[in-house]
């Protein structure tokens, strides 16, 4: 079973974007099994990860396709957190969502991506945004 770990922030259209580059990897409705991790910065109200718009479109596209899934949440610096996470769990790969940039800006990812890619030690997957 290949394990991949999804990052996913607040936006809906990236965490899609996440889950249709899962779904298109092969056999992904029988080898392929994805946790979703939201990384709060700021929780005061205590909202769970599934309480996310864009966590639950990701979890249902994923589930549609055949996906197994698994949500977790965490709160910390989101790189520190999905690097903790990749780790704890021993995940085949990370899987981080791009933003669009501006001409200037599309030769540097997002610090929280370009955090995951420079400091992880194993493959990290980055999707398009999704349309955003």
């Amino acid at each position: 079973m290949y394990h991949v770990l999804l990052a996913l922030d607040e936006t809906e259209s990236r965490a899609v974007a996440q889950a249709n580059a899962i779904i298109s990897l092969p056999e992904s409705n029988s080898e392929v099994k994805a946790s979703l991790l939201h990384s709060f910065t700021d929780n005061p109200s205590g909202a769970s990860a599934l309480q996310i718009a864009s966590v639950r479109r990701a979890q249902e596209a994923l589930e549609d396709a055949g996906v197994e899934t698994h949500v977790v949440e965490a709160s910390g610096n989101p790189a520190d957190v999905i690097l903790d996470v990749a780790e704890e769990q021993d995940v085949d790969c990370v899987c981080v969502g791009g933003r669009r940039r501006s001409p200037a800006g599309k030769a540097l990812f997002g610090s929280v991506a370009q955090s995951v890619i420079l400091n992880a030690d194993r493959p990290v997957l980055v999707t398009g945004g999704g349309g955003e």
